[in-house]
């Protein structure tokens, strides 16, 4: 089974929004995916690659303040393509602007909240003392 379709196994039927929105890995989300469309597609003039984005946050993964970093599947428009996202979250100890800062202007985040939100379900993950969800939204 090639990535994709492991992928689009895991995350199940997207466009049922009945259904808590999948928070995939890292690994999961970007390998195999070389489809500019998947993220960061409002980034003019020079849109950063999937690979691109992938190095970049297992970076952040890296860091000994951040526990996990995952992907949050949003939408399949295109039944051929790649699923996509406008959002990454970031398991740490970090505040906002910090992670703002991780990210460079290359990877800015338009947005940046604490917390999953209630009115938009997100598969359960643990948590751990001292640590905070923070989502990185791209417009």
């Amino acid at each position: 089974m090639d990535h994709r379709a492991r992928l689009l196994q895991r995350i199940g039927d997207i466009n049922n929004f009945d259904l808590p929105r999948p928070l995939v890995s890292l690994e999961e989300f970007f390998e195999g995916n070389n489809d500019f469309g998947s993220i960061g597609y409002n980034f003019y003039p020079d849109q950063p690659s999937p690979a691109e984005f992938y190095q970049h946050f297992k970076s952040i993964r890296d860091r000994d303040d951040v526990s996990n970093v995952l992907v949050e599947v949003k939408d399949l428009e295109d039944p051929d393509g790649w699923p996509s996202t406008d959002t990454v979250w970031v398991l740490t100890t970090a505040t906002p602007d910090e992670l703002q800062s991780w990210l460079g202007d290359r990877f800015r985040a338009d947005d940046i909240l604490e917390g999953f939100p209630a009115h938009r379900p997100v598969e359960k993950v643990a948590i751990a003392d001292n640590f905070v969800a923070l989502c990185v939204w791209y417009d």
